[in-house]
Parts: C-alpha cells; structure tokens; sequence
C-alpha cells in the first residue's frame, strides 16, 4: 500500500460509514480490487478497518461534542444525586438520551461479541453477501419511505425505540448492511423523521464504533502494518475528515430530501455485484 491508496480508502471510509451505503462494502471492494486482504488471514483486513473507523468515531464526537458533553455531564449528576432511580418522567432530557443510548447499545454488544469469529472471519469479507445485503436493506429502505409517517421528533424517543434501533443496529453486522443505514431505517419505520432518524443513528454509533476500534487495537497483530503504520495513520485521518463533512451534510440533505437516492445507488451497485458474480467476471 502506498499513501495515495491510503487516502483513497480514508475518503471511501469516511464517506460511507454514515451515508447509508456500508462502509464495510466499499471497503471490501477497494480492498478486493488492490489485492489488499491476504485470504489465509482475512481477520487482519477486519482489524484494519475497525481501527480506520476510529477516524469516522473521531468525526461524529467532535460534531455532536455539545450534545454529548450535555448528556454525560447530565447522566453522571442524576447518577451522584440519585435522582436515576426516580421515575422516567422525572429525568432531564439530556439524561434520557444517554440512557436510550446505553439501551440501543446493548443489541451490538450481546451479537458482536457472540458472533466475534464469524464477523471477524471470512463472512466480512464475502460478496454474496454483501450484494445481498446492498439491496435487502435497499428495498427495506424504500419501503420505509413509503409508509413511514415521518412525524416523530429525538423528545418522543422510548426505551423500546432505542431497544428496536439498536436491534437495527446490531443487524448492521452483516457485511453490506450500513449501519447508518439499518438505524436511519429503523427510525423511520417508527416513525421518526429523517433528520432525527440519522440524529440518534450518528448518536448511537459513538459507542459501539469506539467499543468496536479499541478492541481490535487491543488484539491487532503485527501483521496488519504490513499494509505500513503510517498508511494507516493517513487512512484513519482522511477518514475523520470525510466523515465529518459526510455527517454535516446529510443531516442537511435530509432536512428537504428523502433517501431514494441511497436506494438506487445500493440497488444499482448490488445488482452489478450479482451480475459480476454469477457471470464468474470477480471470485466471491
């Protein structure tokens, strides 16, 4: 690998980690195309993104850090005063927040550790799969567009939401999904609007992503800077810049637009993966 190539994979990164493309899919697919993922240890290419999202983690805190600050600081003062354990109605609304954030973390912690070796292993890097997946949550998106009602603001956010989008969350596991996008989904199929739907999506993502990047440094091999600690230096920098002006401009872009746009673009490319694949044109 070689800084340029380094770049590239922070901007595809940066990009589609929070656009609901699947970060996982383009990442997979550059990497197939360069030759970059070694198949006798395809666990080294799934650590090598997971620290690349640190940058994309890196982006969505510096964007939300008020809102973060606010809840935490919210969180740790109900928690020394004991006011946590008074009722629901009772908390601040930066308290709630955090706790519906903890809520829809729980999904992704209880499958990612239970499925660590199968994500981890060759499934992550499977194009069936993620052909499959780019256009499944395709159409679930479409369809969430059609019947969501789209009236629901962050304020009515409940403890079964969160459980429910972080269920959406959890399925985001499975190479090819978004998380963005089964969270955005999920938000809207209950109703929410666009703009909060990606709102507590982006919300949601900081602890997992940083529970995901962490563990992975924790375990990375010395292998994986075969591919040069300073390419991933450079990967995981770019992508904490795209991924800040991705999360700016789509919470702008969905304040006036829909998601079709998404739909067509993973519609499109999942079908040319499903024609490249049966026609023998790129191994699975």
């Amino acid at each position: 690998m070689n800084p340029i190539v380094a770049v590239l994979l922070g901007l595809i990164q940066g990009l589609s980690e929070f656009l609901p493309i699947s970060s996982t899919a383009h990442l997979t697919l550059a990497a197939k195309a360069l030759h970059l993922i070694d198949p006798l240890h395809p666990e080294l290419w799934t650590e090598y993104m997971a620290v690349i999202q640190l940058g994309t983690m890196a982006a969505v805190v510096v964007y939300f850090w008020s809102d973060l600050i606010g809840m935490a600081s919210s969180f740790f003062r109900a928690a020394g005063s004991g006011a946590l354990m008074r009722g629901w109605g009772t908390q601040a609304p930066e308290t709630r927040l955090a706790l519906l954030v903890i809520v829809g973390t729980l999904p992704v912690g209880v499958f990612g550790f239970g499925l660590k070796n199968l994500i981890e292993g060759a499934l992550t890097k499977s194009l069936p799969v993620i052909a499959g997946s780019m256009i499944g949550l395709a159409l679930l998106l479409w369809l969430a567009e059609r019947v969501a009602g789209r009236t629901r603001h962050l304020e009515s956010l409940t403890w079964l939401d969160a459980l429910l989008v972080g269920i959406a969350q959890a399925c985001a596991l499975i190479p090819g999904s978004s998380r963005s996008g089964t969270t955005i989904t999920a938000g809207l199929f209950l109703g929410f609007t666009r703009e909060s739907a990606a709102r507590f999506s982006f919300l949601l993502s900081v602890p997992a992503v940083l529970a995901s990047g962490l563990y992975e440094l924790t375990k990375i091999h010395g292998d994986v800077f075969s591919l040069g600690m300073g390419n991933l230096v450079i990967a995981t920098l770019v992508s904490g810049i795209t991924g800040y002006a991705a999360i700016a401009w789509l919470l702008h872009y969905l304040m006036k637009n829909t998601t079709l746009v998404f739909v067509w673009y993973r519609l499109a490319l999942g079908l040319v993966l499903v024609v490249l694949l049966s026609s023998g044109l790129i191994a699975p």
